[in-house]
């Protein structure tokens, strides 16, 4: 069966795992509010997990569309609010001694958004390698915190690289224009340029 928007075929593995993590959302955060750490970790988890098999699937099998980024876009922001929520209701008196750099991730992370709605009037659906290998960073350290413990370097590693993944997304909004899959990072766009004489 196929489904066609603006001439993609939407009905396909990785939006369909897109479509899941967005609809765990509510799942996961009435077991947050109920203070049930354990499965709220484990469902969350899953969410992470599966965060990686969609976008691994859509790239290899040429499966990558705009309504899946985009998709794939708001079940990471869904994400990112769970995980945060979870952090603050969990683990803050971990965290709280070094909140500054998790203030600062989060205000260029939402200064992305910003500086995408106002470019192009919607979310922006990049997936730079940075922002991406930033997701894997913190969703490892979201697991860890939970399982281990909270861990310093690990903290400033995987914090640390989401500001330089979003300062990286940012320049790229400001350079791009038009926000389409298949966008690398800054490297790619720039050494796609025409050189001057």
């Amino acid at each position: 069966m196929e489904i066609r928007y603006n001439g993609e075929n939407v009905l396909n593995v990785p939006n369909i795992i897109s479509l899941y993590r967005l609809l765990m959302f509510p799942v996961i955060l009435v077991l947050a509010l109920a203070g049930n750490e354990r499965w709220f970790v484990i469902l969350l988890c899953i969410n992470l997990v599966s965060d990686i098999i969609d976008g691994q699937i859509a790239r290899r099998f040429g499966l990558v569309t705009r309504i899946g980024a985009a998709l794939d876009n708001l079940a990471d922001m869904g994400t990112y609010v769970l995980a945060l929520y979870g952090i603050f209701s969990f683990r803050w008196a971990e965290v709280r001694p070094h909140a500054w750099l998790l203030y600062l991730f989060l205000a260029i992370f939402a200064l992305s958004y910003v500086v995408a709605f106002i470019r192009f009037g919607k979310i922006p659906g990049l997936h730079l390698y940075a922002a991406v290998a930033a997701g894997y960073l913190q969703g490892a350290f979201f697991f860890v915190l939970f399982v281990w413990g909270f861990q310093l370097w690990f903290y400033v590693l995987a914090v640390g690289w989401g500001v330089l993944a979003y300062l990286e997304k940012i320049a790229v909004l400001l350079l791009v224009d038009d926000i389409r899959p298949g966008i690398k990072g800054l490297y790619w766009l720039w050494s796609k340029q025409p050189q001057s004489d």
